[in-house]
């Protein structure tokens, strides 16, 4: 029976994967609910319990892919992949009003090169501070700092060491958790109660995960707009940082 099991298992890796995610979804929305009284959103601690399970598949295993490394959770690893998240981030532009859309106008613009450019800076200072001194590290740590998939988006197109493309999805992935996390308790002092205010704030915080679980804690209505802008902020970020923004601080360090 349990070899039956296993082969059972590794042949539905796929159907086995979505099973999990959802299991890990539903008992992080009622911990969200019961626990946390919906003041931290139930995508911010799906994201910690998944990088946990990461973790322990990748001790379990010695692999590096985590729970993907086990057979019976091999489809994680496409579940997880590019192509699957890539069209989960662009769905959510089909709820988008057009009208609403085109409020946020040159404002809007403005908010999406500054979400793109001041990450960039923060992420190159603070790993200058740890002691990076060459462009290649400096540029996908800065990227990193965009979003988590800028970070290795800009380290593949440079060459940049594995370590520090490592990292830079970790700042990635600590940015779209204290947007979540900080989203819903800073949403009245933000003005974030309309479309226009949430594509100019999805526009400046920039992860697509982030700005969505921020403010489906704060208002589910607006979670097209904000992901919208953030989904065009992710394009931004992957098309600046590894060529102008990189050459630009080439020619500084």
């Amino acid at each position: 029976m349990a070899s039956v099991a296993a082969k059972l298992l590794a042949e539905q890796s796929l159907l086995i994967a979505f099973a999990l995610v959802g299991a890990l979804t539903g008992a992080s929305a009622l911990v969200s609910r019961w626990l946390f009284r919906g003041r931290i959103h139930a995508s911010a601690i799906a994201i910690l319990a998944a990088l946990a399970l990461a973790w322990w598949g990748g001790v379990l295993t010695g692999g590096k892919k985590g729970l993907a490394d086990l057979p019976a959770f091999a489809g994680l690893a496409l579940l997880g992949g590019s192509m699957l998240r890539d069209f989960a981030i662009v769905s959510t532009a089909f709820e988008v009003d057009v009208g609403e859309a085109r409020k946020a106008g040159l404002l809007g613009a403005v908010a999406l090169l500054m979400g793109t450019v001041l990450p960039f800076i923060v992420g190159v200072a603070v790993a200058w501070s740890f002691g990076y001194r060459d462009a290649v590290s400096l540029a996908t740590l800065g990227a990193g700092a965009v979003t988590y998939i800028v970070g290795p988006v800009t380290g593949a197109a440079l060459g940049a060491s594995s370590p520090v493309m490592a990292l830079s999805i970790a700042t990635g992935v600590l940015k779209a958790v204290l947007v979540m996390v900080l989203t819903p308790i800073c949403a009245r002092a933000m003005g974030l109660d309309n479309p226009r205010s949430a594509m100019i704030f999805g526009g400046l915080a920039g992860t697509v995960s982030g700005v969505a679980g921020g403010l489906a804690a704060t208002d589910q209505r607006l979670v097209p707009y904000g992901a919208l802008t953030a989904t065009f902020h992710t394009g931004l970020g992957c098309l600046l940082c590894p060529s102008i923004l990189f050459l630009v601080l080439d020619r500084l360090v």
